[in-house]
């Protein structure tokens, strides 16, 4: 069964979105892929282990590594109830002292 392989791969150019294209089309396994050079972002769909699509993009010689889901930051509910009451900062910069 086909799996969804994202990767975080450091393009600059159509150069090294055409080296990453090259590499994929000829693994065996690979159904299709998207190359993003804006994003930096590829995303392969494969019957194969993702290591193994990591490993192959890695020999264009791009810095690749498996793309992050974004981590959600949870604040305990009274911490953001504090921050949304809490009074201004007052500001102590230079100004201040010139007074």
């Amino acid at each position: 069964m086909a799996q969804t392989v994202v990767l975080k791969v450091g393009m600059s150019c159509e150069g090294c979105v055409g080296a990453v294209k090259r590499v994929l089309t000829k693994m065996e396994g690979v159904e299709s892929f998207d190359v993003d050079l804006k994003a930096q972002k590829v995303t392969v769909k494969a019957n194969v282990q993702p290591e193994a699509v990591l490993q192959t993009v890695s020999k264009t010689g791009k810095k690749t590594a498996f793309w992050e889901a974004p981590t959600e930051t949870t604040v305990p509910k009274e911490v953001a109830d504090l921050e949304a009451t809490a009074p201004p900062a007052a500001d102590k910069g230079p100004a201040a002292a010139a007074v």
